[in-house]
């Protein structure tokens, strides 16, 4: 009770300091759905509970403690394994239309196979569900965000040809347990990422470091391994189902100080392009100047092959078209322009890319994270005019912050990321249909331009699934709130000015959680969780209010005041 007390005091607080001023642009349709993202190893914790196997992370954690900015696991994090009721009533605390989580493949299947089916991680699963759908709170689930079993990574990972059949195998238990209430589904999250740092530099667990080569065979084999699990649901769920099904890829927008737009396309096609056009592009297969790069460059190095493995034409077609919606994780962008070669000896997808980025220094920035809201509404209408303005849902969108209450940062963030969607909605009619922040709490951090997927996919409809701002904790998180603000402003604009077809938010985090390499020294959650507590005590931020007054009234505050 206490804390609902300072939510509704904190949205008083907000009504009086902020006040919302009508603006056609800033308004998001009836239809758009906001909503809040987490993931399974971030935030469960209950590590070794119910039979949950070890996932790549944990041994990785386990083993390599150096490798965490503040040597840190997550093998209880936020706890939400043990604290469901309570991360429900933080979602009905914000009136959120849905919730995004991941389920732990290893607390379903510990050895990754059906070898090893747990029922006791399928009832948590359950009760999870159960209490959303009785909530209100629509279901969102990522199948796979980065806690490979230990057991699949043993014999190869996602460098093995049959790492696909495996997780068809792993799909088909989650459509048949869960279909019956979760109508939306995310295949893969950032594929770019877990590849380039856990199978090219090795930064990351699994620690392959393979460059130049090894990443190409992951995303490869991510992409067919969304494409199986695409068909096997299709096939053998939709019918009595009637879900969708997608996949989500994390990018930036490029700029050019020199307005070129050849190096733009460049950075989105090597960013964005390398999972999606496979899936969402009217051609199919990798897109041409990556093929045309790698393949030169390959045979520059002596090789009788391309380090991009070959799609056929009949891999491509059962590849192309496996998405309902494209889900997106936009947190920042970067100026780019074209480097140098760097020669044969080391190669690499950096290499390859040859994309030398720079940022404003006047960019407001927290950690890694610079804010940047005009960004997304120029990744959102690239997206419309490249994949048919397909369905967008943002998917994650957050920030970084120390974890204040107080976090006007990420209010005026959120606030202004909003507004650009809702522009790409209305002015340039993005198809973009829901948003989940990115957290709902602070949680476990791995890591211390819209337009653009207008124009390159068809307008196709578009899920943010993250968009966040990290911090360091406080609870006044004002770099939030702006962050916030700003991006939600962008996004309004993206959608009512540019005409994007982004139909959900997802803004990251619901809470604070264990942030991957950076431990629990980034904090995105909306609501701040006490780490050093047994009960891991979670409080709302001031962003959590702003969020739920945007929901509440479905506009963003034009103007943000001071105190």
């Amino acid at each position: 009770m206490r804390c609902q007390s300072v939510l509704c005091i904190l949205c008083l607080v907000f009504v009086e300091i902020y006040g919302l001023v009508k603006s056609p642009e800033n308004d998001f349709p009836t239809t758009f759905k906001f909503g809040v993202s987490t993931s399974a190893f971030q935030i469960e914790g209950g590590w070794n509970e119910d039979g949950r196997g070890p996932s790549i992370w944990d041994i990785g954690t386990a083993t390599h403690p150096e490798i965490i900015a503040d040597r840190t696991n997550a093998n209880i994090a936020a706890d939400s394994y043990h604290k469901v009721d309570r991360d429900i009533e933080m979602l009905r605390e914000l009136g959120v239309n849905f919730y995004r989580f991941s389920i732990s493949w290893t607390r379903i299947l510990p050895n990754g196979d059906l070898s090893s089916l747990n029922r006791l991680g399928i009832q948590y699963y359950n009760g999870l569900i159960d209490k959303l759908v009785a909530n209100s709170i629509e279901p969102m689930v990522t199948m796979y965000h980065l806690d490979l079993p230990y057991e699949i990574q043993k014999i190869g990972g996602f460098t093995n040809p049959l790492f696909p059949q495996y997780f068809e195998s792993y799909a088909n238990v989650l459509y048949s347990n869960f279909g019956d209430r979760v109508k939306w589904w995310m295949t893969f999250n950032e594929p770019t990422e877990y590849c380039l740092n856990g199978y090219g530099t090795g930064e990351e667990p699994p620690f392959v470091n393979a460059t130049g080569i090894s990443e190409y065979l992951c995303v490869d084999n991510t992409i067919k391994a969304h494409a199986r699990a695409y068909h096997r649901y299709k096939k053998d769920f939709f019918k009595k189902q009637g879900g969708k099904i997608g996949i989500v890829a994390n990018s930036g927008f490029f700029l050019s100080r020199t307005n070129d737009r050849n190096i733009i396309d460049r950075g989105l096609q090597y960013s964005l392009g390398w999972v999606m056009h496979p899936i969402y592009s009217k051609s199919g297969g990798y897109p041409g100047l990556m093929i045309r790069d790698i393949a030169s460059n390959s045979k520059m190095e002596g090789r009788e092959w391309s380090r991009l493995p070959n799609l056929d034409e009949s891999t491509k077609a059962y590849i192309k078209g496996t998405a309902d919606f494209f889900g997106l994780n936009y947190y920042t962008s970067q100026y780019v322009e074209l480097g140098a070669y760097a020669g044969t000896k080391n190669p690499s997808w950096e290499n390859d890319a040859r994309l030398n980025c720079s940022v404003d220094p006047s960019w407001k920035k927290s950690s890694w994270v610079y804010s940047v809201p005009d960004g997304l509404g120029g990744l959102l209408r690239w997206i419309k005019k490249e994949y048919n303005n397909v369905e967008v849902i943002i998917a994650e969108n957050g920030w970084p912050d120390d974890g204040r209450l107080n976090d006007d940062e990420r209010i005026e963030y959120l606030t202004e990321h909003l507004r650009q969607v809702s522009q790409a909605i209305k002015v340039h009619d993005c198809n973009v249909v829901g948003y989940a922040h990115w957290s709902l709490m602070d949680n476990f951090e791995w890591n211390s331009g819209y337009s653009w997927i207008k124009k390159e996919y068809d307008n196709i409809e578009v899920v943010i699934a993250e968009n966040g701002w990290s911090d360091d904790g406080r609870l006044n998180d004002d770099d939030r709130v702006e962050f916030l603000t700003e991006h939600l402003r962008e996004l309004s604009k993206a959608i009512k000015v540019h005409g994007c077809n982004v139909v959900r938010y997802s803004h990251w985090s619901l809470m604070d959680n264990f942030e991957w390499l950076s431990g629990y020294s980034e904090k995105f959650g909306l609501y701040y969780v006490n780490m050093s507590s047994p009960e891991r005590t979670r409080i709302p931020k001031k962003s959590a209010s702003v969020y739920r007054r945007i929901i509440e009234t479905r506009k963003v505050a034009e103007k943000l005041l001071t105190c």
